[in-house]
């Protein structure tokens, strides 16, 4: 594998990088991927040395695995150190002075994985380019994590800022969720089966229901969480970004572009949301006090660091329709929240009633419907609800579940991120976001935005440890839609 030379970690000893990036990179070093040439260069604001950080990264080795002596060794020896402040030139300075001058395998090919705060990307993609980072060395690519801006605009603005430094082929907007193997698997799911393809469209499928709920609360992000809320967090990346592979057609083939361009048209097709219609088809809550997993919860605005007159969402639920020749007339239902009843993700699709003329005046004449759903996280699964006679002598439906897990007991599990920075290491962007993704995304959810920025109604509560306002009911179209909680 032709791996870069090194990989500069910004925001190293941030939560990102110890609970993420770091753990997925040594089970790459477990398994082999790590090309034995590749560096790392932690680079943070703590006064540490590279010993101080080695001995730091063994810490959190020792603390999240189980020992690998010989892997945790090559993984701790391939880092380096350099103290810096983002918005310190200098430490620019000291980074290229660290790389070095480019020969062949040495410093030629350059990642920088930006794991900092948001606000900081632009300061650091102004510097990294001040300091000719952004041009002396032949292969480098840029990593930015989301959010990719707040709004269209900042979303554009960010945008400007790395084309003024990179060009597009060198910067991976990188969304977590689409590393998930379960979410890839919507893609084979659909395009490798023929008896589901035929199916997929408006004249066999009812809805389709998208669900992210967390039963975690917010943590220690409320700094940065009740300046963005859920529909910004979580809606306008994750599920829309899951709502594109349920919704697309087949690409012509599987290079990145022709998957991206099919995803484009989805989010370019879903009908506008004006401004007057935003509380028939986006609802908000904030939880309250509640109890998860045997836990007394506190209310959202009572979590440390969240303003008492706090507006931000920590649900979000948002009704969308996608005008095109396959989807027209079929409502896809998102919705997402923090502490709910349980932690999973979920897309459920309900297929249309068949007509019922055959069994009129049977038990059979009010039967439930067909459902597919595929369990994302935290279980990986597949599950038809199909129909069959009930044994007897009376003609009596009953369920009848056909479930397979995704992996077999013996397949490991892979964090999304390492198929991520695996894929970043080998140049391969398929799984990453081109700008007209974002773009459009923001497009979608900028009338719901805007509109909750502007007023305080409707923004209802729930108890912790429920599913969330019991008014999201209203969202549905027909009197027997209603949300799907679990498998």
């Amino acid at each position: 594998m032709n791996g870069p030379c090194h990989i500069v970690i910004f925001g190293a000893t941030g939560h990102l990088a110890t609970t993420k990036l770091l753990p997925s990179l040594y089970h790459l070093e477990v398994v082999g991927r790590l090309d034995p040439q590749l560096v790392f260069i932690a680079f943070a604001r703590r006064d540490w040395t590279t010993e101080h950080w080695r001995a730091h990264l063994e810490q959190i080795l020792a603390e999240q695995f189980e020992a690998n002596a010989d892997a945790a060794r090559r993984f701790v020896k391939r880092f380096e150190y350099i103290k810096g402040d983002h918005t310190d030139p200098a430490a620019y300075q000291r980074l290229l002075e660290q790389l070095g001058e480019p020969r062949p395998g040495v410093g030629e090919n350059v990642i920088f994985y930006l794991a900092i705060a948001p606000d900081d990307f632009v300061q650091v993609i102004r510097n990294l380019g001040d300091a000719g980072l952004n041009s002396v060395f032949s292969h480098h690519r840029i990593v930015v994590e989301k959010p990719f801006g707040t709004d269209l605009a900042s979303a554009r603005q960010l945008n400007a800022e790395l084309h003024r430094n990179y060009k597009e082929e060198q910067i991976y907007r990188i969304d977590h969720y689409l590393g998930k193997e379960a979410v890839q698997n919507l893609f084979v799911f659909r395009f490798a089966n023929s008896v589901i393809e035929p199916l997929w469209n408006r004249h066999y499928i009812d809805h389709v229901q998208i669900t992210v709920a967390e039963d975690s609360g917010i943590g220690e992000r409320a700094a940065y969480f009740d300046q963005s809320g859920t529909l910004r967090d979580m809606v306008q990346n994750h599920l829309l970004q899951v709502l594109t592979l349920v919704a697309m057609e087949p690409p012509v083939n599987l290079d990145a572009d022709a998957v991206r361009d099919e995803k484009v048209k989805v989010l370019r097709s879903i009908r506008e949301i004006s401004p007057d219609s935003v509380d028939e088809v986006a609802l908000r809550g904030q939880y309250g006090v509640g109890e998860v997993n045997g836990s007394e919860i506190l209310a959202y605005k009572d979590e440390p660091g969240v303003k008492v007159d706090s507006k931000t969402e920590s649900y979000a639920a948002i009704k969308i329709h996608v005008d095109n020749w396959r989807w027209r007339g079929v409502p896809f239902y998102l919705r997402s929240g923090k502490r709910l009843a349980s932690r999973h993700s979920l897309v459920a699709i309900r297929f249309r009633d068949p007509p019922h003329q055959l069994f009129y005046n049977t038990p059979c004449e009010n039967m439930d419907p067909n459902w597919l759903m595929l369990a994302i996280q935290p279980e990986e699964r597949i599950r038809f609800e199909l129909l069959a006679r009930e044994p007897g002598l009376a003609m009596v439906p009953r369920p009848l579940h056909i479930d397979t897990d995704y992996r077999s007991d013996n397949e490991q599990r892979l964090d999304a991120y390492a198929t991520l920075l695996l894929d970043v290491i080998e140049g391969d962007r398929g799984l990453f976001i081109r700008f007209d993704e974002v773009e459009m995304a923001w497009q979608v959810i900028e009338p719901v935005i805007r509109h909750w920025n502007e007023t305080s109604e409707h923004l209802y509560t729930y108890a912790a440890g429920s599913w969330g306002p019991k008014e999201a009911r209203a969202l549905f179209e027909k009197p027997y839609q209603s949300w799907r909680n679990d498998l």
